[in-house]
């Protein structure tokens, strides 16, 4: 995760913006798309590195009605800030702490015997009826009741529904393809989840809800919205959907102050290895913003940030605590202490997606490196 929150006035020298009044731009988008459908804003992994508690109470005062988590411990930070909006956590062992999530009223997804078995202890030792959601599989094949399990896990369920021990209150799975939004096995994800909640209510299990949507199908698959919609990395603003922007504006801005200013001479190398040589008399400028803060080693050379009005190439190998860009004769007259864009939501400047490509990889990643001395903070009406 990302450094302690800022509380000092003085600049630092990395930080990461979070612009809460983004966060609810882009809930208000979702909350739009998704109809009468209600909406779960997903702030697992403290927020995609945004900062879960600040992220949650923007998206709630924006109108999202319940917040989603992977595992326990994320439910009861929020408790523990105030928040008492309906927390769903998903990923958990067997042995994890249900009694805490169950006497904090935390909804508890299960997928497997073992998990409702645990939830079971964990109700009856507390004396607390606990809040149960069945996650099923419907084809991702990562968390989720299995084919094999599913049969007995109704029968488990329907037994402790009827003994009070536990609450039963919707069904959900997660989408393989949602990023396609016409891929064929979206559809058939769509049949085989219908028929698990079909087989549920057969066994005396109505929810009250059923969700599917992740932010993909959120944006693209009205079809899909049911009940609830569970999007997580548009509320960051960033598209799950290649191609198109769906109006959401990016959250985290990722930036430095400019540590020196220098001349280096034609024929000299920058960096370890001497990787990029001057062809001719350049200016440079360094930024303290390396791997052991985010940037990852393997971008080098493959990126710009943003000065003032100009982008300009990074040059050399990302190091553990900087990185060099060349500002050739530098005409905008860049100085220590100016400000560095390495990603963000500003309008044409560099974004975490460019990293992405450059990477081979997703934004989402992105947004989840920066960390170690980073500072983070907040902006907007939503603090």
């Amino acid at each position: 995760m990302a450094g302690s929150d800022a509380v000092s006035s003085a600049e630092p020298q990395v930080e990461t913006v979070i612009d809460l009044d983004a966060v609810q731009h882009n809930v208000r988008v979702l909350a739009d798309h998704a109809g009468a459908a209600a909406v779960m804003a997903v702030v697992k992994a403290d927020a995609y590195n945004h900062g879960a508690v600040p992220v949650a109470r923007a998206a709630l005062a924006a109108g999202a009605a319940e917040l989603g988590v992977t595992t326990i411990a994320e439910a009861l930070e929020l408790r523990r800030n105030g928040i008492d909006a309906p927390i769903l956590t998903w990923l958990n062992t067997s042995d994890a702490d249900y009694g805490s999530a169950i006497e904090a009223g935390i909804e508890i997804g299960v997928s497997s015997v073992a998990h409702v078995r645990a939830v079971e202890q964990a109700a009856r030792r507390t004396g607390t009826t606990a809040t149960v959601t069945l996650k099923v599989d419907t084809g991702l094949n990562r968390n989720g009741v299995s084919d094999a399990e599913f049969p007995q896990v109704l029968k488990l369920l329907s037994e402790l529904v009827a003994e009070e021990v536990v609450r039963f209150r919707a069904v959900f799975t997660h989408l393989a393809h949602a990023d396609q939004p016409r891929h064929p096995v979206i559809d058939r994800q769509r049949d085989r989840f219908l028929a698990a909640v079909a087989a549920a209510t057969e066994h005396g299990l109505k929810p009250e809800l059923v969700h599917m949507a992740n932010s993909a199908a959120t944006l693209t698959r009205p079809d899909l919205a049911f009940d609830m919609v569970r999007p997580g990395i548009a509320i960051y603003g960033l598209s799950p959907v290649e191609g198109d922007d769906y109006g959401l504006r990016p959250v985290m801005t990722f930036r430095a102050r400019v540590a020196l200013v220098k001349e280096v001479a034609a024929g000299e190398g920058v960096s370890y290895g001497h990787e990029w040589i001057a062809a001719q008399d350049t200016t440079v400028a360094l930024i303290p913003a390396g791997y052991a803060d985010g940037v990852p080693r393997g971008i080098g050379g493959r990126f710009a940030v943003r000065i003032g009005e100009r982008d300009y190439p990074n040059i050399g190998r990302v190091c553990m605590d900087q990185l060099v860009v060349d500002l050739g004769a530098n005409p905008a007259g860049v100085r220590e202490g100016d400000t560095a864009v390495l990603f963000g939501g500003v309008p044409g400047g560099p974004h975490a997606q460019q990293w992405a490509d450059a990477l081979g990889s997703i934004h989402y990643e992105i947004v989840c490196a920066p960390r170690g001395r980073v500072v983070r903070r907040y902006t907007g009406s939503g603090r």
